[in-house]
């Protein structure tokens, strides 16, 4: 199975959503699965990623080769972005035949949260606290990237990080049910319709 993961800016989100979403499909029962990173075009934030023009093309591009599409964002505090997200799968169902689909997922607060979910967290910090945070990359995840001596690495570390983090998958899903055990349910209940 091929898939293609659209994000809203790929220059340091590849590094995670890579293994992220492999191990997300993986727990959900696809095998085989071949994940790549849109980065053509480069979105550069979320108000392009959330036009269906770009979106569109993304698909008649790739639409052939990929088998399911994931457009995985921030929601930045901005809790509107879900019907947003939502309009985009339904517009990407008139084009898309049975056997592809169009899933998106809003990470809660940041995508840098599903890392830091699959590692022990240092002590004095509560996941409660880093869930809630808005802004978390800036306040957990480069405190942690350079706590673990990686900031200096392709993408502050997100990849080895986020390597590290998938290991632990299951903490991962416990932690993020809202976006990460979601995304999973959905690819499951897709692969078995």
């Amino acid at each position: 199975m091929n898939i293609l993961v659209i994000p809203e800016d790929f220059r340091k989100d590849q590094y995670m959503l890579k293994p992220l979403v492999s191990a997300v499909c993986s727990a959900a029962g696809a095998r085989h699965v071949k994940v790549q990173v849109c980065m053509d075009p480069l979105h550069g934030g979320i108000t392009e990623v959330m036009k269906w023009e770009r979106i569109s093309e993304i698909i008649s591009q790739y639409k052939w080769l990929i088998d399911l599409f994931i457009i995985c964002v921030d929601p930045d505090g901005e809790g509107g972005r879900i019907q947003g997200l939502s309009t985009l799968e339904g517009k990407a169902m008139e084009v898309l035949n049975r056997e592809k689909v169009l899933f998106t997922e809003n990470a809660w607060q940041e995508i840098e949260v599903w890392v830091l979910a699959g590692h022990n967290l240092p002590d004095g910090w509560e996941w409660r606290e880093i869930r809630e945070e808005i802004h978390p990359k800036e306040l957990y995840y480069l405190p942690f990237a350079r706590e673990k001596g990686v900031i200096e690495e392709p993408g502050e570390g997100r990849g080895k990080l986020a390597v590290e983090a998938t290991q632990h998958y299951a903490r991962i899903r416990r932690r993020c049910p809202e976006d990460i055990a979601n995304l999973e349910n959905r690819i499951r209940n897709w692969l078995e319709s």
